[in-house]
C-alpha cells in the first residue's frame, strides 16, 4: 500500500523549538459514489464551456477573469497578480501563539480535520516534546499556517503517536443563532414527560461506535447501479412519506417505552436460534446464489472500497504468512 501523500509540508514551532513536520487530509469525500454527466443520446461524457452570460458567446479560457460584483451586473475586475500581491507570505510554518483548554472551543468553529506527523527522524524528539506537553492537560494549541493561500488559524492536540490539526472558522463565518431560535417559544415541560423522556434516552445509551454507522443512499444507489448493470428492472416509484398523526404526546412518550422493551425482547429471543443454526446454507439459498447475475465491472461505495482495500492488504501478506509457517516447519 502506497503512502499517503502530504497536502502540506512545513514546520512546527513553539518558542524556540521546531521540528519538520507534514500535514495530511484527515477525512475524504473521494469514496463515495460519484456520477459523470453524460450525453443521453450518445452515452458520451459532457464538458462545461464557458459563455458570456450576455452575449452567449463562448469565452477561451484565457479571456477568463475574476469579477467581485459591486452592483447588478457590474462588476470589479480583479487582476491574479493584485491577489498574490496581497496574500499572506507562507513561511511554511506552523507557529504556536497561545495554549487554551480544550472545552472553551465552540464546537461551531470546528472546521476540516489533519493528520500532523514528523517528517524526518531528527525533529521526533522536538515533535515528541510538543505533543507530551499537552496530553493530559486538557489544553489545545491555537496556531497558525498559511493554506491555499489563505491564512487559518488552526487547533492542536495529541492524536495518537501524532497531531490532530483542525482548522477553526472566523467569527464572521458562523451565524448567530438567534436568527433561527428567537421564534422557538418558552415550553414549560411537564415533569412526568420529563422523566419519561429520560427513561428512553437511558435505554437507548450506548457507546459511541461510528463502525456501526450505515449510509443506507450509499448503499442503495450501489445497488441500483449493480441491478442496472446486470440489466435487472429497477425500483422507479419514491418511498411513501411516513404520516404525521397528531396524538398525545404523554401517550407517544408511553408507547415508545412499551416498543423499545418489546424489541430487546425480540432481539435477545432471536439470538438464540441463531447460534444453533451455525453457517448452514438452505439448497433455496445455494440455487439464489448460483443464479445471481454477473457483473461485467466492479461497483463498490464508501463501504465495498474500504473492504476491497482490507482483502487486498490480507492477499499481499499472504504469501509474507507463508514464508513464516515453512520457516518454522524447516526449524
Amino acid at each position: 500500500m502506497a503512502a499517503p501523500r502530504p497536502y502540506w509540508k512545513g514546520y512546527l514551532k513553539l518558542s524556540l523549538v521546531s521540528c519538520p513536520i507534514a500535514l495530511y487530509t484527515a477525512s475524504s469525500s473521494a469514496e463515495r459514489v460519484s456520477f459523470r454527466q453524460i450525453n443521453k443520446k450518445t452515452g458520451n461524457r459532457l464538458r462545461q464551456q464557458l459563455v458570456d452570460d450576455v452575449t452567449r458567446e463562448p469565452v477561451d479560457a484565457a479571456d477568463k477573469g475574476r469579477g467581485y460584483e459591486v452592483a447588478k451586473n457590474v462588476y470589479l475586475p480583479v487582476e491574479e497578480e493584485e491577489l498574490d500581491a496581497v496574500a499572506v507570505e507562507s513561511s511554511h510554518t506552523i507557529e504556536i501563539d497561545a495554549f487554551v483548554p480544550r472545552e472553551q472551543i465552540d464546537e461551531r468553529y470546528l472546521d476540516s480535520p489533519y493528520y500532523i506527523a514528523p517528517n524526518d527522524d531528527v525533529g521526533q524528539e522536538a515533535f515528541a516534546v510538543i505533543r507530551e506537553a499537552m496530553r493530559g492537560k486538557g489544553m489545545v494549541a491555537l496556531a497558525r499556517v498559511v493554506l491555499a493561500k489563505r491564512e487559518r488559524v488552526i487547533m492542536l492536540q495529541p492524536w495518537d503517536k501524532g497531531l490532530l490539526g483542525t482548522t477553526l472558522r472566523y467569527p464572521y463565518e458562523v451565524r448567530s443563532p438567534e436568527e433561527y431560535f428567537s421564534d422557538i417559544k418558552d415550553v414549560k415541560v411537564l415533569p412526568d414527560m420529563r422523566k419519561l423522556a429520560e427513561h428512553i434516552l437511558e435505554s437507548k445509551t450506548e457507546e459511541f461506535e461510528p463502525e456501526k454507522f450505515v449510509d443506507h443512499y450509499e448503499e442503495a444507489v450501489v445497488d441500483l447501479l449493480k441491478h442496472k448493470q446486470a440489466g435487472m428492472p429497477v425500483p422507479k416509484d419514491k418511498p411513501a412519506a411516513p404520516t404525521s398523526n397528531v396524538i398525545n404526546l404523554m401517550d407517544a412518550l408511553r408507547r415508545s417505552i412499551a416498543d423499545e422493551k418489546a424489541s430487546n425482547g425480540k432481539a435477545a429471543a432471536d439470538k438464540k436460534p441463531a447460534a444453533a443454526k451455525g453457517k448452514k446454507v438452505s439448497s433455496a439459498k445455494q440455487e439464489a446464489m448460483r443464479a445471481a447475475p454477473q457483473f461485467k465491472f466492479p461497483i463498490a461505495g464508501g463501504k465495498g472500497k474500504a473492504a476491497d482495500k482490507a482483502a487486498s492488504a490480507a492477499k499481499a501478506a499472504a504469501p509474507v504468512a507463508k514464508g513464516r509457517v515453512a520457516k518454522r516447519k524447516s526449524a
